[in-house]
């Protein structure tokens, strides 16, 4: 080893860029891996407990020694970095291997299935070394200058072995972006999308209802990935706790919020907001509907107002931020909310149309569908950007030092501290034990939760 050593971050970085020149050998990494949460088992339980399999099953095309190298991701809220392989499947039938081909005129022999195997768990090397080959001269001369690897010469056939347990996970010299602002960004977008979400849940911009039942029937998605149910391998906790297929650990959550929303879990769900501050009912006959949901929202005859409040009623910040959003949408309210935010996102064509439809034109079920599913996919690209560039180096830092960076200069507050110098936050149970940083008009908290895992379960190369 050299003495030009570099953090965790920096190598993933490399690893990122190079990922199509390097190979990572699966089964030493599946015979060496520890879970980090609990497995889970195809297949549902009845009344009684047993589990009952999936009528189908996946083959793995290839069965190789080695993968390709997997994509990075940072959790958003713990010091978590997970490595997402793919690889080749097909389904057969579970009783005797007979191959599925087709699924409602698609051809299904060559999906894919995905694993995340976690490098980094709460600030912790869970990976301690990775067994690689590498077919680029270039990305091999790279790690050999950072001091990662030991070999003299490059060489495609080779196995060479990348240690991560004796990395920094970060440097010491680290810069972070500015979050002022992030947190409201966020939240309008995560309350736009759960409403996007909520009317496309049975929807498809590609596929036909009888297409979507036949994918269901098959374990697949509407978007063709694999969907199989699952469950947790125990019945029950305690006593998977005491007989030690379980384990716990602390999980110290970071996040971001206002001064007014702690974090983004405060936001209800779409169709649970819709039925607490608004009716839908029949244009002809003013029923009322009782349970609502934006899966009804394609149905012409229906209509939408205020629900009348009861005195009772407790209105919070979380609800008059989110109420502004879902009144422009619903056309309650015209106040440039929604379209601001799909300018932003570049989501153009949901943005034609949502101001087409103000106008009073009349708009296809079909198009309503391409442009809310267009739109979802860049909203949520967008959301992924700022958490890759600007949140999530943040929270791993914290997480992995336990401390905010130099730049930041902040004092912890206690939950009752926080709560009287901004009294519209809400804190859970878990919260209310943590730390809370005011950084500029963000609110930094971290707080432990306890989580569970399934222990010395490795993954098995099985389909």
């Amino acid at each position: 080893m050299t003495n030009n050593q570099i953090c965790l971050l920096e190598l993933i970085k490399i690893f990122a860029e190079y990922r199509n020149n390097i190979i990572v050998n699966i089964k030493h990494l599946q015979e060496h891996y520890q879970r980090t949460g609990i497995k889970r088992v195809r297949g549902v339980r009845n009344e009684s407990g047993e589990l009952l399999q999936p009528w189908l099953q996946t083959e793995y095309i290839d069965n190789a020694e080695y993968v390709g190298m997997g994509e990075f991701q940072f959790n958003r809220n713990t010091a978590t970095i997970n490595m997402l392989i793919k690889r080749k499947v097909r389904l057969a039938k579970s009783e005797d291997q007979t191959p599925t081909l087709e699924v409602a005129g698609l051809l299904v022999n060559n999906l894919n299935s995905f694993n995340n195997y976690t490098i980094v768990s709460d600030g912790k090397i869970n990976i301690k070394s990775l067994q690689v080959k590498i077919s680029s001269k270039k990305a091999f001369d790279l790690l050999k200058e950072k001091g990662v690897l030991d070999a003299e010469k490059f060489d495609f056939h080779t196995e060479y072995s990348i240690h991560l347990d004796n990395l920094p996970l970060v440097a010491s010299d680290s810069r972070y972006s500015s979050i002022d602002g992030l947190f409201n960004q966020l939240a309008e977008i995560k309350v736009l999308t759960s409403i996007i979400s909520a009317h496309l849940k049975k929807e498809s911009d590609v596929f036909i209802a009888p297409q979507l039942d036949e994918f269901q029937k098959h374990y697949l998605s509407k978007n063709a990935y694999i969907s199989f149910p699952t469950t947790n391998e125990y019945i029950d906790i305690q006593e998977a706790l005491l007989n030690g297929t379980l384990d716990s650990r602390l999980s110290y959550k970071i996040d971001i919020g206002s001064q007014n929303i702690l974090n983004l879990s405060k936001l209800h769900s779409a169709n649970k907001f819709l039925n607490k501050m608004y009716r839908l009912y029949d244009k002809e006959t003013g029923e009322i509907i009782i349970k609502p949901s934006f899966e009804m929202a394609f149905n012409e005859n229906l209509a939408v107002r205020h629900r009348l409040l009861s005195s009772r009623t407790k209105i919070t910040k979380v609800d008059e931020f989110m109420k502004s959003i879902f009144d422009d949408f619903l056309g309650l309210e015209q106040n440039g909310i929604v379209l601001g935010i799909l300018n932003k996102v570049g989501a153009d064509s949901l943005a034609q149309l949502f101001q087409d439809k103000q106008t009073g034109r009349q708009i296809s079920k079909e198009e309503t569908i391409a442009a809310l599913t267009t739109a979802n996919n860049k909203l949520e690209k967008y959301v992924e950007n700022i958490y890759q560039d600007k949140i999530s180096p943040l929270v791993f830092y914290i997480g992995c030092t336990g401390l905010l960076p130099e730049q930041i200069e902040a004092k912890p507050m206690t939950a009752e501290e926080a709560a009287a110098k901004y009294p519209n936050l809400q804190f859970s149970k878990n919260e209310q034990d943590g730390s809370f940083f005011a950084v500029g008009d963000s609110i930094i908290s971290i707080y432990a939760k306890t989580e569970y895992y399934s222990k010395n379960m490795p993954i098995l190369n099985i389909s």
